[in-house]
Formats: structure tokens, sequence, C-alpha cells
């Protein structure tokens, strides 16, 4: 057998076990989803308007279905809706590594489809429509039509590895990846658990203007990002944090860039400490202290 027969075996066996999962979101095919499990769809968030959405199956039945929990931040939303013994997407066992070949799944009016690519980086983010630093994703070069966000990125043996959401433009694309992290989030949201991201309250610039403003007022410079302004009644606020201090670690890890502190503020539950630079002098505030 030559390759290519290989690879057309391939994308055949993987289109007849994994298209019937594929559904399209909202009654103008506004974006692409699948069945996780019975009776929930997974789709981004950015696909839905309001707390109900119609979805259409790959063999074009159609039925209402409901939010069960949705993540604006995180671009992410379970949807409630009988499935009716259709197939569930199973999660692959490894993630997806550059090199990997993968298939992405999408809905569209005339029906699902199926375009094969490569792994070309891991490990990267995004922001969400609400400007959420989104990761880890997988970039790959699988093409994607319009209406394909929040449909299945798989492996070779139909398996899930990534959640299509992003468009980089040249022919690269972002998945959410599929790991331990993104499975436990989806059965929050399908339980009905609101997610918890923590919010500072700050206007923040980045850490070349923390040093071209100390530099110009005769200060040493440090890396770090410069608070430009504190919200009223913030955590921020409570903490004692003012405008023009610059907040070098949170959490005992260091801030070099706003993605950093994202980070943190999505991985860290408070109380946690942030070291800040005022003036020439470096303090130590508690973000979440008990008063």
């Amino acid at each position: 057998m030559t390759a290519l027969a290989e690879i057309e075996r391939t994308i055949a066996r993987v289109a007849e076990a994994t298209l019937p999962s594929v559904v399209a979101i909202g009654r103008r095919f506004r974006g692409s989803g699948f069945i996780i499990a019975d009776d929930q769809i997974v789709t981004n968030a950015h696909n839905l308007r309001g707390e109900e959405t119609t979805v259409t199956f790959a063999d074009g039945a159609r039925a209402v279905g409901r939010i069960a929990g949705i993540d604006v931040d995180g671009d992410l939303a379970v949807i409630g809706v009988g499935t009716d013994g259709r197939p569930a997407l199973a999660w692959a066992d490894r993630p997806a590594r550059v090199g990997s070949a993968v298939l992405a799944a999408a809905a569209g009016p005339d029906g699902p489809r199926l375009s094969i690519g490569f792994v070309s980086g891991v490990g990267r983010s995004f922001r969400s429509p609400s400007g959420a630093l989104v990761g880890p994703a997988i970039e790959h070069t699988a093409p994607l039509a319009p209406g394909a966000s929040g449909g299945p990125l798989l492996d070779g043996e139909g398996r899930l590895v990534g959640i299509d959401t992003h468009r980089l433009g040249d022919g690269f694309y972002l998945a959410i990846a599929a790991d331990a992290g993104l499975r436990e989030r989806l059965g929050r949201l399908a339980s009905g658990e609101a997610p918890r991201r923590l919010r500072l309250g700050v206007v923040v610039a980045p850490p070349e203007v923390a040093r071209r403003l100390r530099r110009a007022v005769g200060l040493n410079e440090v890396d770090g990002l410069l608070v430009r302004a504190v919200e009223d009644g913030s955590l921020a606020e409570a903490a004692g944090l003012r405008e023009g201090d610059v907040i070098v670690a949170a959490a005992g890890r260091p801030i070099g860039s706003v993605e950093a502190l994202h980070a943190v503020l999505a991985e860290t539950e408070p109380p946690f400490e942030l070291r800040v630079v005022r003036g020439a002098e470096e303090r130590v505030l508690t973000i979440g202290r008990a008063d």
C-alpha cells in the first residue's frame, strides 16, 4: 500500500468515526461544537448569544440546547441538549507534539467537514474576546473555514487533542489543548459551576514603559508592570497598591509581562504576596488579606 493510500484510509476512518459527533451551533451556523458526553456539547463561548442556542447534528436533526456552564474568559461553554445516543468523542491519552498530524473537524451549512494538517507549535497562548489570556494552546496548519471555531482537533486515531478557536492568519490556527486541566474545567461547567478568576482591579503598562518613566525621574530601572490606575473597591486598593507602583513579583513568581500576571491570577487563590517597587523602596503587599 502506498503512503498516499494509507493517508486516505486514515482520514476516511477518522471521518466515519468522528463526524457524527460534530454539531453546528446557532440557527445560521455561527460556529461548531462536538459531543463530549451524553447530552453534553462543547463549543467556544463566543459562538453563543443568550442562554439557548440551536444545535444541528451531523445527520441534519435540530434541537434547542441550553447553556449548562460558560467561561467567557476561557472561551469555553458546555451546552445541555439531548444527543439521543449519538457518539461522544474520546480524549487522547497523550498531548499533541510538534510534527504530529492532526485533523480539524467542523460543521457547515452542507454538513460536517474534515481537514488535515500538522502541529507547528505547542504551549502557545492567545487573547479571548474578553481580553483574557487563554492557554496552553496548540498551533497547527489544518485549514479552518469560517464557522469552524469550537470544533474538535483530532489525532490520527480520531481522539480529541484540542478545541479549535483562533485563527492566526498565514495558514496557522490555534486550538485550546485538551489536557487534564481542560477536562476538569469542562466537568465543572457541565455541572453548572461558574469559573472563578481573580481580578486585581488595576490598569498596568508593560516593563519598557516602567523602565523609561523611572529613568526619566532619576530612579533605578526595574523589570515589572507599572500601575497606571487602581479601581475603587478592588483587591488592589484593599492591599494598598498605588498608582506609580511597579509590580515585580506575584505569589513568588517574577512578573515581566502582562501575560505572566494573568497566569498567576488564573492559577493562584488568595491570599498571596505581591512584591512592588514604590519609588526607591521595595514593599510586600498581601492580595486578599483577612481584615
